[in-house]
């Protein structure tokens, strides 16, 4: 499932870098083609954003799983109880991970995209 998470951030964001490629492409008129990429700019821009602040949140999360972690080891509650933490944090750490590795994806591409936009207003 973690896999097909991946391909499908992979395949929208294709897609949306396609559909930026091929709208500046198509656009004859200069003043028209940046206006466009301006927009797309400025969508990237928040996008780009929102995607580097869940870095903030992704590390937010990790700093608890240590200490849940910490915590597990102190608190001597009996076996089922360690497992079942033990089990919950290791969940908790492998769907953090999924989520930085689609934010890195998310950069990778909106990256392409802004530099196809200042490619596109630079050039006439």
């Amino acid at each position: 499932m973690i896999f097909l998470g991946y391909a499908y951030r992979f395949v929208s964001n294709f897609v949306f870098l396609a559909l930026v490629y091929f709208s500046l492409n198509f656009l004859d008129k200069y003043p028209q083609r940046v206006m466009v990429a301006v927009l797309v700019l400025v969508y990237a821009g928040m996008h780009a954003a929102s995607a580097l602040r869940s870095f903030y949140f992704f590390q937010r999360i990790e700093r608890l799983e240590i200490e849940a972690r910490r915590l597990a080891q102190v608190a001597a509650e009996g076996p089922n109880a360690a497992a079942s933490r033990k089990q919950i944090v290791g969940e908790v750490s492998g769907l953090r991970h999924a989520g930085e590795m689609k934010a890195y994806i998310d950069l990778l591409f909106l990256a392409l995209v802004i530099l196809l936009c200042v490619a596109k207003i630079v050039t006439n």
